[in-house]
């Protein structure tokens, strides 16, 4: 993936002190042989309940696994955490700037043909532990959008432990994830968040609110394959890469995780969705480009 030539964007707060780590890593998914702690390492990095992989089932309560449990009142920015204009110097924070700016392009583009307005989100890098309009984020939790304050924070660790511990991953595979979680940025501007919530709250049951949860991420795939669509207009994007972005989306299946950490799956459990549903709508918003093919809730929310 050509990341280099795609458009930057001034939505990054730096909140890292140090300048940020090293390059990112590459290569392919292995998942083969992976025992109990890395598959919760795997679920901590990918916003997914590590009980429902490992032993419970899914806690309930929010929507979004993913976001860290909301306070009543989002955190003020702390002093030092500054929204930057300019790209940070390290190759991690550059390669996520660009993808941040190339979404923002994108889904601007995608709500004025709409008739409507985009408003971009911040992505706020930080090291170990930060405060946010969720609480606090720490590196177990991973990559998160908070609908609070419109945000997603993402611990530059990340891609090294992607490489160190999942043994690959690849540009596109990293940049599937962040557009992931700016997916979920796009359900909150389109107001899909809150009508899931509630539906979720009105459930009858756990398995019931659970399938809500899953429709949410499966349509935040969909959006992240959107935005692959319309990037590759612009930017050269491999078979490769594309084969990266697809072993990761089903290397995080909720099937695969859990039959990864305790031999069997629990569907009733899932909250992601398994791997063949992720793999099926990113390959459709990738192919499509059209996000009203992103419709995972049947026509019960509006969309673009």
């Amino acid at each position: 993936m050509d990341w280099k030539n795609l458009p930057g964007s001034g939505n990054i707060e730096d909140r890292r002190g140090g300048g940020g780590g090293g390059g990112i890593p590459g290569g392919g998914v292995a998942v083969g042989g992976i025992g109990a702690v890395i598959i919760a390492l795997i679920a901590m990095f990918f916003g997914i309940d590590p009980s429902s992989i490992l032993g419970g089932g899914n806690s309930g309560g929010s929507v979004q696994q993913s976001q860290p449990q909301a306070q009543s009142q989002p955190q003020r920015q702390s002093q030092g955490q500054t929204r930057t204009s300019t790209p940070p110097a390290d190759i991690t924070g550059q390669f996520v700037e660009k993808i941040l700016g190339s979404t923002n392009d994108v889904w601007t583009k995608v709500f004025q043909a709409a008739g409507k307005q985009y408003t971009p989100p911040t992505l706020v890098l930080y090291s170990g532990r930060t405060q946010g309009g969720c609480g606090t984020a720490n590196s177990a939790v991973g990559p998160f959008y908070c609908p609070l304050d419109s945000k997603v924070y993402l611990d530059t660790s990340f891609f090294d432990e992607m490489k160190q511990k999942l043994g690959g991953g690849g540009d596109f595979a990293y940049a599937y994830v962040i557009a992931h979680e700016i997916g979920h940025h796009v359900q909150n501007e389109l107001g899909i968040s809150d009508q899931a919530e509630r539906a979720q709250r009105s459930a009858k049951s756990e398995a019931a609110a659970n399938q809500v949860s899953v429709r949410l991420e499966l349509q935040a795939d969909c959006f992240a394959g959107v935005w692959g669509n319309k990037t590759a207009q612009y930017t050269k994007i491999t078979q490769t890469d594309v084969q990266q972005a697809l072993s990761t989306a089903s290397a995080i299946g909720d099937d695969n995780l859990q039959k990864q950490g305790r031999g069997y799956a629990v569907p009733d459990s899932f909250t992601h969705g398994t791997a063949a549903q992720r793999t099926k709508w990113f390959t459709t918003g990738l192919k499509g480009g059209d996000p009203n093919q992103c419709d995972t809730f049947k026509g019960a929310y509006s969309s673009l």
